[in-house]
Parts: C-alpha cells; sequence; structure tokens
C-alpha cells in the first residue's frame, strides 16, 4: 500500500526551497470556520474583521500629527493627499492578503525563504524597527490621550499601555473573532467621534470636495509637499503588510484554486471596507483641522495638545475636546492591539523563533515604552510630539523594504502560480513602490538633515527648501 501523502499545508510548493515548517500565528491559524454555502453575505460575514486589524494602523496617532499640520496650515487642499495613500494602501494590502492565502506563507517566512539568511536577518531588524517605531507613536499618542483627559503624568502613561499586552493574551485565547471584535468596536468608536466633531465643525461642502481633487499647487509649493510626504509616511504601514499576510491565514478555507480565489475576493472586500473607513477617519482629522483652526487664523496647530485646548472654544461645544482625547485614547490602543501581533509574525516567519506569546508581546511593548520612558524622563514631556515625529521617519525608511519583496514574490509566477499578479498591477505596483521609496527617501533626508545643509542642497537644483 502507498504511503499516504502527506498534508496540503507541507507539501513542498514550487518556487521555494524548502517547505514550509509551520503556519503563521498557529494558535489561531485556519481557526475560523468558513460556510458551504453560497450565500455572498454569509460569506462576508466570515471574512470580516482581518481587514479591521489592518487598517488600525492607518488611523494611528502618527496619523493624528500628520493630519492636523496638513489641516491647519493648508485647509482642505491636502484631501487629495489622503485620498491617494489610502487608494495606496488598499492596493497594497490587496497583495499581501493574497500572497499569504495562495502561498501559505507571510511575507516574513516567504522573505527567509527567497533570501539569503543575512539579508533575512537584515530585513528582519529593520521590521523590528519599523515596529517598535510605530508601537512609539501609538504609545506617545495614547498617553497623551490619558494626560488630556485624566491629568496623567506622560511617564505614567506610556507604563499604563503594558497592560495591552493582557488584553491581547486573554482575548486570543477566547478566539480570534473577540480580538477581532474589540478592534472593530474601538474603530467605530473613533468614527463615530469624528463625525460628531465634523458635526459641530459645519466645514465647507464645496471646499471639502475640492480638496479631494489634487491641485498643482501641492507640487509648486515645497512646504505643502513636505506634508504631503508626510501624510504618506505616516499612512502606508510597513507592518501591516506582514501583518495582513499571516492573518488572511486565520481563515479556513478550501485548498483549492476556486477556494483560494474566493478567499483573495472576500478578503480583498473586507480590507477595502476597512480602509475606507480609516480613509475616512484621516480626513475627517484633516476636515477637522481646517474647518477648526485654518480658517480662523490658529494655523500653526500642529500637536495634539494645542488641538486639544482650542477645539472646545472654537467649536463652542464643551465636550469637543474631550471627544477628542477619548478617540485619541482608542486609537493609541487600538494600534498598539496590532503591533503586538506583527512582532509576534515576524520574530517567527524571519528567525523561525517562537516565545512564548506574553514574552515576545512583553518584548515588543519594552522597545518602545523604555525610550519613550527615558527621553520623556530626560528632556521633559514637551518632547513627546517630537518623538511622533520621529517615529514616522523611522517607519519611512523602512517602508520599501517591505513593498520590494511584497511586489517581488506576487509578480513571480514560479512562486504564485496562477494567482501571479496580471501586467496592469506588475506596473501599477512597480510604479507605487519606486514612488513610495522616492517620496520615504525625500521625507526623512528632510526631517534628518539640518536646515543650512538643506538649503545647500535643494539650492544645488534650483528648488526652495521646505521649512523647518
Amino acid at each position: 500500500m502507498d504511503p499516504a501523502p502527506p498534508p496540503e499545508s507541507i507539501l513542498p510548493a514550487p518556487g521555494w526551497r524548502v517547505e514550509r515548517s509551520s503556519p503563521s500565528l498557529p494558535e489561531v491559524h485556519h481557526s475560523v470556520a468558513v460556510p458551504r454555502t453560497r450565500s455572498f453575505w454569509t460569506k462576508l460575514g466570515a471574512f470580516i474583521g482581518p481587514g479591521f486589524i489592518v487598517a488600525v494602523g492607518y488611523m494611528d496617532p502618527g496619523n493624528w500629527a500628520t493630519d492636523l499640520q496638513g489641516g491647519a496650515s493648508y485647509g482642505y487642499t491636502l484631501l487629495s493627499v489622503v485620498l491617494i495613500s489610502s487608494l495606496m494602501a488598499i492596493f497594497l494590502q490587496h497583495l499581501a492578503a493574497k500572497l499569504g492565502i495562495v502561498t501559505g506563507r507571510d511575507l516574513a517566512q516567504a522573505c527567509r525563504d527567497h533570501y539569503s539568511k543575512p539579508m533575512a536577518i537584515f530585513l528582519w531588524i529593520l521590521c523590528e524597527l519599523a515596529i517598535a517605531a510605530c508601537d512609539l507613536a501609538e504609545i506617545v499618542g495614547m498617553a497623551i490621550g490619558l494626560q488630556l483627559l485624566f491629568g496623567l503624568p506622560l511617564i505614567w502613561g506610556c507604563l499604563v499601555t503594558c497592560l495591552d499586552v493582557l488584553i491581547v493574551l486573554s482575548l486570543q485565547n477566547k478566539g480570534f473573532r473577540y480580538l477581532e471584535a474589540l478592534v472593530i468596536t474601538l474603530i467605530a468608536t473613533i468614527t463615530l467621534v469624528f463625525a460628531i466633531e465634523i458635526w459641530w465643525a459645519r466645514p465647507s461642502l464645496v471646499g471639502m470636495l475640492m480638496g479631494f481633487a489634487p491641485s498643482p499647487q501641492i507640487l509648486r509649493n515645497s512646504d505643502m509637499l513636505y506634508v504631503s510626504i508626510g501624510i504618506i509616511g505616516a499612512t502606508v504601514m510597513p507592518h501591516n503588510l506582514y501583518l495582513h499576510s499571516a492573518i488572511a491565514q486565520t481563515r479556513r478555507i478550501e485548498p483549492t484554486p476556486e477556494g483560494k480565489r474566493e478567499a483573495i475576493r472576500f478578503s480583498t472586500i473586507d480590507s477595502t471596507i476597512a480602509l475606507v473607513g480609516a480613509t475616512f477617519v484621516n480626513a475627517a482629522i484633516l476636515i477637522l483641522a481646517a474647518a477648526a483652526f485654518h480658517f480662523s487664523g490658529h494655523r500653526d496647530v500642529a500637536d495634539l495638545q494645542s488641538a486639544y485646548k482650542l477645539l472646545s472654544p472654537l467649536l463652542g461645544v464643551g465636550v469637543a475636546s474631550v471627544f477628542f482625547a477619548v478617540a485619541l485614547i482608542a486609537s493609541g490602543q487600538n494600534s498598539t492591539l496590532t503591533g503586538t501581533l506583527a512582532g509576534q509574525i515576524v520574530m517567527e516567519g524571519f528567525l523561525h523563533l517562537r516565545l512564548r506569546p506574553w514574552l515576545r508581546r512583553l518584548i515588543t511593548r519594552a522597545i518602545a515604552v523604555i525610550p519613550a520612558v527615558v527621553v520623556i524622563g530626560l528632556f521633559g514631556e514637551g518632547e513627546a510630539n517630537n518623538l511622533l515625529i520621529a517615529s514616522q521617519v523611522a517607519l519611512s525608511l523602512q517602508l520599501g523594504f517591505a513593498v520590494w519583496p511584497l511586489m517581488r514574490f506576487t509578480c513571480d509566477r514560479a512562486k504564485m502560480g496562477e494567482f501571479v499578479n496580471p501586467p496592469w498591477i506588475r506596473i501599477t505596483g512597480w510604479l507605487l513602490t519606486v514612488l513610495i521609496i522616492v517620496l520615504n527617501a525625500k521625507l526623512a533626508i528632510d526631517s534628518v538633515l539640518p536646515r543650512s545643509t538643506l538649503q545647500a542642497l535643494y539650492g544645488a537644483f534650483g528648488l526652495p527648501a521646505p521649512s523647518p
């Protein structure tokens, strides 16, 4: 009698050097059943969730800082940048989910298999830095929210965020659906708050619609271009690509081409719906800043504390500032939940090293909490917003190292088979990859180099340097 074939999940796949040893997040892999029914809405309900977990990274406190600055400084003009960056995110997250569903590998596992060991370790380090940078922004943002609402010192607020480790562990042990439910509830809270805030602000409908149309002024005005690049850099998060490629595999799908094709379709719908919601939140922050600050003469508002102090007086609603702080806390807490998951995925994927979940999440949180506490303790709470800006620059530097391999793998027929990217996606994806790398490199250079060096560099090309 012939021996039974090995399970489909560990069969060697064409285009890969080694067999996949274990799935991403094994404790929740294929843990959510997909009903065998022809009902579109029933199927969609089973796939809804991972996209919302990914979407929280697109509305974290780092986004708030850039959207506030864009709205306060330039009114509704940069709404087009918010829209474009969100479309970029929808495109890239679709590719990340497809990679995970088709190959059974998350992006980290794919990198470990494809690249040499030194390159894989290099990419792992960059990814860990990106997660720490993102986590840093979320911790500081949540700490600022706790301070604004309860008067809690920033250092203590940073330490309080460590409690999310217990929340993630508790919910994940109950089932991945519980974690998804918490994330969706917090997103709904943020969305509701900003819908109410915009109602109070009474923005110009015509101004908003015109803002969604790209303006050539963005390219002509170097300061506006600088803020625009910051919005893009704060929107597309590198660790979200690793995260989505893993949690897209939590659904128990049929291991057939038809089953994978269906899973890609519903996963894309899920992430698109969630990211449209994130687009609303980011646009709402910019619209609120434009209506409340730009057109009232407060165009220098660029930090969360100033926005909190001015919202209630300018809108004439006593609880407007309180609502703002509540949404900020919800945003910070939501984003830290997903950051810990991403940390577990990249460590297991790149290094094939599995730690106890509580230890892995404690390490991830400590990497972000320690620098925040040290900087605030040594230099004062005034440096909190500088930490937010620094975290976004760090994220910008990492993004290209995640997008490039994602495009490389999904364009490889040997790895993807019949699911390889069609020509129009290849062209769009590679153009987008080059654009992201160029824009984020510019953001990093403009943020790090001294003012005198920037003036000389831009002057050599006949361009005005952005304002400090």
